[in-house]
């Protein structure tokens, strides 16, 4: 079966892709039967993104030729105006913008709660520090108590004795 796909060219971390015309069967890269244009997704300023032969498309297309998810996508592309281009991309921007706001505003509350807990969890331990030295106070008043009394015992005992 023939497919019109996409075959990577271009630098690492750099791509640049030819539609192609292509045997099901060959590698992505490999031996193609004929290209059809280009789709340069790094493209900034006045480079040219793509570009599609859509007529000659179209011949493949009535031979039989199956398209590929991403060729079909960017056909649809090609067949945009200039400015309804534009429109779409500018709506994608401001919708990955508003993601990355959403994001950080998630990420800046988690850091006030956390900051809220570490200070909740601070006084915590402060208040417990306060709580035990006046426990610590009284143990001993307690234990001399008990030593007053068997002291007073063995008074007691060594009056007998004598």
């Amino acid at each position: 079966m023939v497919i019109i796909r996409l075959a990577r060219s271009g630098a690492k971390k750099n791509p640049y892709y030819f539609i192609t015309v292509a045997d099901e069967r060959r590698p992505r890269d490999g031996k193609f039967i004929e290209r059809l244009g280009f789709f340069n997704p790094t493209a900034s300023g006045q480079e040219e993104r793509l570009r599609i032969d859509l007529e000659k498309l179209d011949e493949w297309v009535a031979k039989g030729a199956q398209l590929s998810e991403r060729v079909q996508s960017l056909v649809k592309e090609a067949n945009l105006s200039p400015e309804e281009l534009q429109a779409k991309l500018d709506t994608k921007k401001a919708k990955a913008e508003a993601k990355k706001a959403a994001i950080e505003a998630k990420l800046a509350k988690e850091a006030e709660e956390k900051a809220a807990e570490e200070a909740a969890a601070a006084a915590e331990e402060e208040a417990p520090a306060e709580e035990e030295a006046p426990a610590e106070e009284e143990a001993p008043a307690e234990e001399e108590a008990p030593a007053e009394e068997e002291s007073e015992e063995k008074d007691s005992s060594d009056d007998e004795n004598k």
